[in-house]
This record gives C-alpha cells, structure tokens and sequence, in this order.
C-alpha cells in the first residue's frame, strides 16, 4: 500500500472514473436505461464531492497527528447510502432494454465498409459443379495427357495409377468389392455421379497447391481417373459437352434417405415398460456351456476381415531339406520330381518376388480367393492364354492378342513386365514397368507358385 498522502485521492478518482466508463458502456447497450444510469453517476458524484472535500483537509495533519486522521474517518458513513441506492434503480430497466437494443442493432444502418461483390468476383469463387453439368467450365482434355497431369500433381499421393500410396485414398479399381465385409470404396466403384469428380480435383487438389489446375487440366485428370477405372478407353477425350453422358458404375446405389419416415416413428412410440412377460425369467444355459462366438468357414471368429492378399506365402512343393528325416530317408529320389513343377524353386528367388510384387499387389490380387479389382487375379497366369481371365474386361489391344493365341509365357512376361504399354499398344494398364531383369524373373517365380 502506497504512504502517499495523495493515495486516497488518486483511488477514489479512479473509481469514480470506472463507473462513469461503465455508465456508457450500459448505456450505449441499453438506450432505456441511460436516464437511470446519469442519475447514478450523478449520486456518485454527489457523493464523491464530500467524500473529497473530506479527504482534503488531512493533507497538512496527515504527517502527524493520529487523533485527527481517526477524527474523520466516520464522515464517510453517508456514502454507502447513495452508493448503495444507485445499483438497485438500473436493475428494472436493464431487463427490458434487451429486446429494444436488439432491434436497434438489427435496424443499423451500413457502416460503409467495403463495397459489394462485382459479377466476375463472384464467379471467380462460384466454381461448384452439379450432376446435371450447371457449374462446368469450357474446356477439354483427353486421358494421355490426363495421364502426365496426373503424374505431375497427383502421383506423390495417388500412386503413378491411382492406386494410392501409403495412408493416401485408392482412386480405381474395386469393382465388385461394395458387398465383401472390407469394400474398397473408389471413383470407379464406389461415386455415383462424375461431377463429384470434377468439382473436388479442380477445388481442392492438388494438396497444397488448391486451384492450381487449370480447367483443361481438371478435364484431363478426370478423363486419366475414368480410364484407370476401365471406364473410358485409352483415346477418350473428355469434354464439358459430353461430360453428361458418362454414366458412373454406381449411379444407381444410392438413394434418398428416408427413414425420418418409414423408421423412426418406430421407435419413437412410448415404450412397453410392464406386463411385457407372463412368467419369471429362467437361466437356461450359461456362457461357458455355450459358443458364444460365431465362426466363419475357416474357423476364425465370424465377421472377421479377410487379409487383401488372402496368401502371402507362396505354395512350394515340400524338399527333402524340408520334409520329416524319417520321409526324406524312406523316399530318397523323390525331392527332384518335386522341383521342377514350380520352374525355379529357389526359396530366395521366390521371397524377392513376393517382396517386388507389392508394386503390383494394389491391382493385381494373388491366392485363394482372389479377385479382379483395377486388375485381373492373377492365379495361373504363368503360360496361360493372355486376356482370358474369367470376369476381366480388357483393353481391346489385349483382348486380341489373346484371340490370337498369345501365351504368358517368360518372354512375354519379362516384356510386358519391362514395358506394358511397349508391350501391348493401348493398354490400360499405366504402370511404368520393372526395368531390372532380376527383379523381373522374381516376380514370374512368384506368380509360378500359384496355380488357376
């Protein structure tokens, strides 16, 4: 506490000034209730004013004589009176000044900040897409160079063909899968109209770069994702002329949500809460009597997902190293027959492919049941007839090249391994290749050891 004999003063001065702020303040929120207000101030001020004039004098008794400074201490007792009065007056009519003060503020007039939107401003903001086209800029572009757009913006994230990389959305692919207790949800398989496609690539992608892209090369990057989804051929140009005439794999798996009306008055009715049972409940059975757990087919618990590659080991045919001593000793001459079915049956040369394989496995699904996705299964397809697996559809190039007579053999294989599209002209398929042999020959001991 300050000794100053001007303390007291200065701290009465400064309440003073604290009631006189928070009058307008009240009084700019709540226009009814400044009369009361300015009669509050001026009771302060009245009672400040003796209140001051009592303080004063004590200036030249303060440095010394206690007695005195006592003396004047019960002058002040008046002010808590008027003090006390002030605050209750306001009370009244500060509830009532709520409904006027929000009509004032809603009937203020503009503050004559800014100015309003011009047309092209607008427009340059209004850049949402509906399915009916409403919203499509001019603009064209086709799938090669969808493909290179793709590749430059997209691919960090989306995988070289879309097919995702690391926690990043898979975009093609998973036709089929919508039913199976883990459905690979994509463009292809999953999105029922194309202008969801269009309008979220040219609003907000590529990450970090939003409305980089131009209008032809939204145009193209949609085209590149209709093909990787087998939707389009490989000369597609997609334009806003004709963008109404895709029809998407899954348009018509969706509809209205209703059940505000065919399901929830159901259970929105009072609940049944007595006389709901006849006789007193019995203990039949018990947990630990019961399987209380379903199971699937293969013995794991029911519902449980299936792994995306159902087999990540390979089916090798059993070596003497491999088999019980007392087998290998009963039937000596047996471990060369066993090898030669899986053409090369080094178990390193086969791990090294499983490894490689990844690059491929986002398309291509291997072992027991494997299905077609962006890509056809591949069990079986060493030295089978190329373009003929069951359910696939295939470019046309492919499709006629197995009319022909094409076989996977390993020449072919390490070709169209090497270089797809050099391999087959116009394929769909965009992956770049595998360009070292070793890792080529990996992949086809690999596939070997899965049979059709």
């Amino acid at each position: 506490m300050s000794k100053s004999p001007e303390f007291p003063i200065i701290l009465l001065g400064a309440s003073v000034s604290t009631v006189a702020v928070l009058a307008v303040v009240l009084a700019l929120s709540a226009p009814d209730a400044v009369e009361t207000l300015d009669m509050a101030g001026a009771a302060n001020a009245e009672t400040a004013a003796p209140a001051a004039a009592v303080e004063a004098p004590p200036e030249p008794v303060q440095a010394e004589p206690a007695p005195a400074e006592s003396a004047e201490v019960p002058a002040p007792e008046p002010e808590p009176a008027p003090v006390a009065e002030a605050p209750a007056a306001p009370a009244p009519a500060a509830e009532p000044a709520a409904e006027p003060a929000a009509a004032i503020l809603a009937a203020a007039a503009p503050l004559g900040l800014g100015r309003p939107a011009l047309p092209d401003e607008i427009d340059a903001w209004d850049v949402a897409v509906l399915p009916d086209g409403t919203g499509l800029p001019e603009g064209s572009g086709d799938v090669e160079t969808g493909d290179q757009v793709f590749y430059d913006n997209c691919a960090s994230c989306h995988g070289d063909f879309a097919e995702g990389l690391d926690s990043w959305p898979v975009l093609a692919g998973g036709t089929g899968t919508l039913t199976d207790p883990r459905p690979v949800k994509t463009i292809g398989s999953y999105w029922p109209h194309l202008s969801t496609v269009f309008d979220y690539v040219h609003r907000s992608m590529p990450f970090g770069g939003a409305q980089t892209l131009t209008a032809d090369d939204t145009y193209a990057i949609t085209a590149f994702l209709l093909y990787s989804n087998g939707i389009v051929e490989d000369d597609f140009v997609l334009t806003h002329e004709n963008f109404t005439e895709i029809t998407m794999p899954n348009a018509d798996g969706f509809y209205p949500d209703d059940r505000a009306a065919t399901e929830y008055p159901a259970f929105s009715a009072e609940p049944c809460m007595e006389n709901c049972r006849s006789a007193a409940p019995e203990v039949t059975k018990r947990a630990v009597d019961i399987n209380v757990t379903p199971e699937d087919p293969d013995g794991k618990p029911a519902g449980t997902l299936p792994v995306i590659i159902a087999q990540t080991s390979p089916v090798a045919p059993v070596t003497a190293a491999e088999a019980p001593a007392d087998t290998a000793e009963a039937t000596p001459a047996e471990p060369e027959p066993a090898a030669e079915p899986s053409g090369a049956a080094d178990p390193a040369l086969i791990a090294a492919g499983e490894a490689a394989f990844k690059k491929c496995a986002a398309c291509h699904k291997v072992g027991e049941g494997a299905k077609n996705t962006v890509g056809p299964a591949l069990n079986g397809i060493v030295n089978a007839t190329m373009g003929q697996v069951d359910g696939f559809k295939y470019s046309a190039p492919m499709a006629e090249m197995g009319a022909a007579g094409g076989i996977w053999d390993d020449a072919s294989l390490h070709a169209f391994l090497e270089n797809p599209k050099g391999f087959v002209k116009g394929t769909r398929m965009s992956f770049a290749g595998l360009k070292k042999p070793e890792e080529r020959d990996a992949v086809i001991a690999y596939l070997s050891t899965f049979g059709p």
